[in-house]
C-alpha cells in the first residue's frame, strides 16, 4: 500500500479483542510494508556493520606499508557509503509509509464506527476519548507499526555481526556476542513500571482532554453564569497532574537511557583494555582491535532500536486499548439477516409499546428528556446505551412493517428510518453542499427550506454573500454553523433532514430554539410536506403537538396514553402536567373542579401568571 493509493476501499475487520491484539492485527495486514522496511533497513544496517571492517583493513595496510590494499579499503568504504544512504534513505521512505498508512487505516476504522454509531457514539464513549483515539493515539498507533521493522532489522543485524566477530576474532568476538544480550535485555526489568507510568500519563491527559473539550463546548453557558473561573481552575489542576505525570514518566525513561548508556560504556573500556592487552603480546594485531571496537562501538546504534521499540509500545499499548474501546461498539448485538429489504410500514417499539402509524404525524410526549432522546436512539435501530451484549440482546428490536430494524443492514435501516437529535451539526460548506444529501429526490431543497420557515436565514446568508452576486445556496456556512443563531442552526439542520425525505423520520426536539410564531409555521410545514410519510415528533410544545395527527405520551418507559393533543389535555393529568409544565398544587386544585372546566383552568393560569410577571 502506498500513501497515493489512500485510503483503503476496505480497512478490514479489526481484532478488538485487546491493545496488543489489535497491533498485531494491524502489523499483519501490513506484512508487505514491513518486509520492504526490514529489506532496506538490514541493508542499511549490514552496511554500517561492514566499515569496520574496512577500516581495519585500512589500519593495517597502513602499517603494513601496503598501497594496493589501503586502496582496496578505500574503495570498499566508498561503496558502503553509498549503500548506506540508499538504505537509509529507502529505509525512512518505507518505515514512513507505514506509519502513515497505518494511521489511515486506524482513521478508516474510526470514521466507519462513527458513522455506524452516529450520535450514540458520544452517548457511549466521552467526546474527550473520541477526539483523543483520534488525534494523538492514531499517531502512537503508527509510531510502534512504523518502528516495528527497523526493530526487526537492528536485532537482526546484531546477531550477524555477533557471530561474525566470534568468527572473525573468537578471543574478542566472543566477548562482545556475549554481552550483546545483557546490554539489549537490561531495561527489561524497568519497562513494567515505565509502562505503568505512561498509562498514567495517557490516562490523565485524556481526562484533561475531555475537560477542555466540555468546557469549550460549554463556553457560552458558562459566560452567562459566571463559571469561566471554576472551569479554568479546574482544568489547571488537570493539566498539573498530566504534568506531574508526564514528569515521572520521563524520569523512568532516563533511567532506561542512562542505562542504555553505562552498560556499552562499560563494554568498551572492557574491550579497549582486554584488546590493547592482546595487541601488545601480540596475539592480535592492531588492525584487528580497531575492526572490534569499530563493530562494537557501531553496534550501540542498533541498540537504541530495543530502547525505542519499547518506549513506542508502551506508549501504544493504551492508545490501541482506548481504540478498541471504541471500535468494539457496535450498532445491535444482533447481526444483519435480511439482505435487500427496504422495509415499509408502522414504526412499532415492543420495549415501550410506542405505535407510530404509517404515512401520519405521531408527536411523543415525554416527562424525562433524556428518555426521549433514548427512545429515539432506539427508533433509529440503535441499541440501548451502555447495556452488555446479553443484556441488549433481551431487548426486542423496533419494527418497521413487521422487519426489526437491527436485522438489516446499516445502509437500509439508515434510508428507512432517520434520526434527528436535539443538537444536529452543520458541517463547513455552502447551503447547496449542506443540502445535497442522499435523498429520495421527491423533495426539493427549496420545499423543505420553506417547510422549515428558513426565509430569514436566507435573508442573512444573501446578505453574507457578496462575492456570491446575492446567491443564499453559494454561501459558505462556518464549522458547526457558528455564525448562525441556534434557532437558524436547527432549521437548517431541520430542512437537511425534510430533503432526505425518508420512510419514517424521527426529530427530537425539533423546534426548541425557535420563537412561539416560528414554532407554530415549522409545525404546520412538517404535517403539509411529510403528508402521507411517517414522522415522529419527539417535543412538549402545545403548538407542534396540536399540528399532529396523534400524540402518545410515555411514562416510565411505556406508552400510557394516546389521543390527540386536546383530548389528552382533558382526560390525562400526567400529560397536562408535562405539557403546561403545571405544579402539584395547581394539579391537585385542577383535580378538585369539574371535567370541563379542568380543560380551560391550565391555560389560564398560565395567561395570568405571564401577564403578572410582564
Amino acid at each position: 500500500m502506498q500513501i497515493r493509493d489512500l485510503p483503503y476501499s476496505d480497512p478490514g475487520d479489526p481484532d478488538v479483542r485487546s491493545g496488543p491484539r489489535f497491533l498485531y492485527w494491524l502489523g499483519r495486514n501490513q506484512l508487505g510494508g514491513q518486509l520492504k522496511s526490514l529489506s532496506w533497513g538490514l541493508l542499511h544496517q549490514l552496511a554500517i556493520a561492514g566499515l569496520p571492517v574496512t577500516v581495519g583493513l585500512a589500519v593495517q595496510a597502513v602499517i603494513d606499508r601496503s598501497g594496493g590494499r589501503l586502496a582496496l579499503a578505500g574503495g570498499l568504504i566508498v561503496a558502503l557509503g553509498v549503500l548506506i544512504a540508499v538504505g537509509d534513505t529507502m529505509l525512512h521512505r518505507t518505515a514512513v509509509t507505514n506509519w502513515i498508512t497505518a494511521a489511515a487505516r486506524v482513521q478508516q476504522l474510526l470514521a466507519r464506527k462513527t458513522a455506524e454509531l452516529g450520535s450514540a457514539l458520544t452517548r457511549r464513549v466521552a467526546a474527550g476519548e473520541v477526539v483523543a483515539v483520534s488525534t494523538g493515539d492514531v499517531e502512537k498507533i503508527g509510531w510502534f507499526v512504523e518502528a516495528l521493522s527497523r526493530f526487526a532489522a537492528a536485532a537482526t543485524a546484531l546477531v550477524v555481526i555477533c557471530v561474525g566477530l566470534a568468527i572473525y576474532l573468537p578471543s574478542l568476538g566472543l566477548m562482545v556476542a556475549l554481552a550483546m544480550p545483557v546490554l539489549a535485555l537490561a531495561v527489561l526489568p524497568l519497562l513494567p513500571r515505565a509502562t505503568r507510568r505512561a498509562d498514567e500519563q495517557r490516562e490523565k491527559a485524556g481526562k484533561a482532554t475531555e475537560l477542555a473539550s466540555d468546557t469549550v463546548a460549554g463556553l457560552r453557558v458558562l459566560r452567562g453564569i459566571g463559571g469561566e473561573e471554576l472551569f479554568l481552575g479546574r482544568y489547571r489542576r488537570a493539566s498539573q497532574e498530566v504534568r506531574r505525570a508526564a514528569v515521572r514518566s520521563a524520569r523512568m525513561w532516563a533511567l532506561i537511557s542512562a542505562v542504555q548508556v553505562l552498560l556499552p560504556g562499560i563494554l568498551l573500556i572492557s574491550l579497549v583494555w582486554y584488546g590493547a592487552t592482546l595487541a601488545r603480546d601480540g596475539r592480535i594485531d592492531v588492525g584487528q582491535l580497531v575492526t572490534v571496537y569499530s563493530a562494537a562501538t557501531l553496534m550501540l546504534f542498533p541498540l537504541r532500536h530495543f530502547e525505542e521499540i519499547a518506549m513506542a509500545y508502551s506508549f501504544s499499548r493504551p492508545s490501541a486499548q482506548r481504540a478498541v474501546r471504541v471500535l468494539s461498539l457496535h450498532r445491535s448485538s444482533r447481526d444483519a439477516t435480511v439482505e435487500g429489504v427496504t422495509p415499509t410500514g408502522d414504526l412499532y417499539d415492543p420495549a415501550t409499546g410506542l405505535m407510530a402509524p404509517r404515512g401520519r404525524f405521531t408527536a411523543v410526549v415525554c416527562g424525562d428528556p433524556d428518555e426521549a432522546g433514548r427512545l429515539a436512539e432506539r427508533l433509529g435501530g440503535h441499541a440501548e446505551t451502555g447495556e452488555e451484549d446479553d443484556q441488549a440482546a433481551a431487548i426486542p428490536s423496533v419494527l418497521l412493517g413487521g422487519v426489526a430494524l437491527d436485522e438489516i443492514p446499516l445502509d437500509a435501516a439508515r434510508a428507512a428510518v432517520l434520526v434527528q437529535d436535539k443538537d444536529p451539526v452543520l458541517l463547513s460548506g455552502t447551503l447547496r453542499e449542506l443540502l445535497d444529501v442522499p435523498s429520495s429526490g421527491l423533495v426539493t431543497a427549496d420545499a423543505a427550506l420553506e417547510a422549515a420557515q428558513c426565509g430569514d436565514v436566507l435573508s442573512a446568508l444573501a446578505q453574507a454573500s457578496a462575492d456570491n452576486d446575492g446567491d443564499p445556496m453559494r454561501t459558505r456556512i462556518t464549522e458547526r454553523g457558528r455564525s448562525l443563531s441556534g434557532g437558524q442552526r436547527q432549521r437548517l439542520a431541520l430542512a437537511r433532514s425534510l430533503v432526505t425525505d425518508p420512510e419514517a423520520l424521527v426529530l427530537d426536539e425539533p423546534t426548541s430554539a425557535v420563537d412561539s410564531h416560528t414554532e407554530a409555521r415549522v409545525a404546520a410545514g412538517i404535517a403539509e410536506l411529510r403528508r402521507g410519510r411517517t414522522t415522529v415528533a419527539f417535543a412538549s410544545s402545545p403548538l407542534l403537538l396540536d399540528a399532529a395527527d396523534r400524540v402518545v405520551l410515555v411514562h416510565e418507559g411505556a406508552v400510557v396514553a394516546v389521543g390527540d393533543h386536546r383530548e389528552l389535555l382533558r382526560t390525562e393529568p400526567r400529560y397536562r402536567a408535562v405539557v403546561t409544565r403545571e405544579t402539584d398544587e395547581e394539579a391537585a386544585d385542577i383535580a378538585s373542579v369539574p371535567a370541563m372546566k379542568s380543560a380551560q383552568e391550565p391555560a389560564v393560569k398560565n395567561v395570568q401568571e405571564v401577564e403578572e410577571r410582564a
